[in-house]
């Protein structure tokens, strides 16, 4: 069973990070979203994590007793940053760790991109891969 799940955002945490990450999702193109975890988590631009996925996040914790952490690239601890690497998936990306300490991939790019920033869709993608009960 997992214990946490790792949002893994497609930016840097750092002050020059988020003004990249401005930049380019003013630049681009609103149907290919730079961060699709971003968009289900912020909402975009903002800085603060919007009411839909605070209320998304405590579901999921509740649920399932699972620890929700969300990361910038630059943020990843040593093990998550090397499975990302050998997985060769582009950020964003969700990863779970199970109990015996084992990271698996739980949603690609694509996957969360299909959420369309909605916090709703993205739980039921997580039921739909058993992630989350059904």
């Amino acid at each position: 069973m997992a214990t946490i799940l790792y949002i893994l955002y497609n930016a840097n945490g750092t002050a020059f990070g988020k003004l990249a990450y401005g930049y380019k999702k003013l630049t681009s193109s609103a149907d290919k979203p730079i961060c699709a975890a971003c968009e289900i988590t912020h909402g975009g631009l903002r800085l603060d994590e919007n009411a839909a996925w605070k209320e998304a996040k405590a579901q999921i914790e509740k649920e399932r007793g699972m620890e929700v952490k969300q990361l910038h690239r630059d943020e990843l601890g040593a093990d998550v940053k090397l499975f990302v690497e050998q997985a060769g998936e582009p950020y964003p990306l969700v990863v779970s760790r199970d109990t015996d300490n084992g990271l698996k991939m739980v949603m690609n790019k694509d996957e969360l991109g299909s959420c369309g920033g909605d916090a709703q869709k993205f739980v039921a993608m997580l039921r739909q891969k058993g992630v989350l009960g059904s």
